[in-house]
């Protein structure tokens, strides 16, 4: 008797208004295994779970006012395995624009689309958001180059020496855009 393939189903991708405690929890473990794992996104190693819970209800209160849109891909028991935020608030002069930030994949959960589907979330909200341009910038070398490439974001320029990685040395970041 030949039984067919379980398939699994797709990480849900939603977008947070509110932050309870075990979500609290699963980004900050998410921000540290990124950070962990050499992703240049603003922290150093270690990271401590009480700066990571610190920049998580950060995130939140710039949600609730309206400045960010938060969205997380949960596996299929619910626990959190991706992030990515649309960063609203920009200069006057720029209505039209967002900017996204923090695309986080745990270490055991990459390669299986889900940056790709939090990326193609996050460009509907800013999209919806009356938003036509979006600019994001990672770590040069870091792995999430090919990934923008492949969603359709233009290539700006690097910079030089732009940041540290987690455990140090500089790195350099590359910029990227994208029409909406």
């Amino acid at each position: 008797m030949n039984q067919e393939p379980t398939v699994s189903p797709l990480p849900q991708i939603e977008q947070l208004h509110t932050l309870p405690d075990a979500d609290l929890a699963a980004l900050s473990d998410l921000l540290v295994d990124c950070t962990e794992g050499g992703a240049s996104v603003g922290f150093m190693s270690p990271l401590s779970i009480a700066k990571a819970d610190a920049f998580w209800r950060e995130v939140l209160s710039n949600v609730a006012i309206g400045e960010r849109a938060l969205w997380v891909a949960r596996d299929e028991a619910g626990q959190i395995v991706g992030t990515v935020q649309v960063v609203f608030v920009q200069k006057e002069n720029q209505p039209h624009r967002a900017e996204l930030s923090k695309l986080l994949v745990h270490r055991s959960a990459r390669r299986h689309g889900l940056g790709a589907r939090l990326m193609q979330a996050a460009e509907q909200c800013a999209r919806g958001a009356g938003k036509s341009l979006l600019v994001l910038d990672t770590a040069t070398g870091g792995g999430a180059e090919g990934l923008y490439q492949r969603l359709g974001w233009q290539l700006c320029g690097q910079v030089p020496n732009y940041a540290l990685w987690p455990s140090g040395g500089l790195c350099a970041t590359t910029i990227f855009y994208k029409a909406i």
